[in-house]
């Protein structure tokens, strides 16, 4: 069953006995966002048809974000781009983005899996969402270890929203942050890679 079969987040809530909670949990993590980024950003959402395509939002709005954070974190973690995830028959597909673990293979082998990005397609959060969790949990039992939390981002491109699963804890972040705000959504992206990070980094401390 592919990730895409979920609609409803109810329905991936009650086929892997996952407990729904809501809650801010994002926090601070302070991000310099560059003039030339942001005129960048600016031409490109008022010369180019961004919203065309789902590919469109992807290239043009959601890619360039997380490439701008994913910098700080390059020697750790690579960002895959539509890259096949599956650990069995229920959950298996491809989601628009994942951070994963650096492998020291080199950056053609695929590694741990510590957040997801899901396109909001058709400004659908809810089956966005559902996809979501589905991959979230798909990467948590990849990963073999509950105890790690793995992050979550639904995003329309304009509209970005964050949630984390820790064991069987499924919480969605409150508020929602916005491209029309770089300077609030540049913290919050950059406070899921800086997570991942220490989490990371704890694991090869034990």
């Amino acid at each position: 069953m592919a990730f895409s079969s979920y609609k409803t987040i109810a329905e991936v809530i009650k086929e892997f006995q996952v407990i729904y909670t809501e809650a801010n949990f994002i926090g601070e993590a302070e991000f310099n966002v560059s003039d030339y980024f942001r005129e960048d950003l600016e031409f490109t959402m008022r010369e180019g048809a961004v919203d065309c395509s789902e590919f469109a939002i992807c290239e043009n709005l959601i890619f360039p974000v997380l490439k701008q954070v994913w910098k700080l974190y390059s020697s750790k973690f690579i960002l895959w781009s539509h890259y096949s995830l599956n650990y069995d028959e229920k959950l298996s597909g491809f989601p628009e983005y994942i951070l994963a673990k650096r492998s020291p293979l080199g950056k053609v082998v695929f590694d741990k899996p510590y957040f997801i990005l899901v396109e909001a397609k058709q400004d659908n959060f809810e089956t966005g969402w559902a996809q979501c969790l589905a991959e979230m949990i798909a990467a948590q039992k990849l990963k073999g270890e509950l105890s790690i939390m793995i992050f979550g981002i639904v995003s329309n491109g304009v509209t970005w929203q964050f949630g984390k699963l820790e064991a069987e804890v499924f919480t969605k972040n409150i508020t929602y942050y916005s491209i029309q705000e770089l300077d609030k959504l540049f913290p919050a992206v950059n406070y899921v890679f800086k997570q991942c990070e220490l989490q990371l980094n704890n694991l090869v401390a034990a």
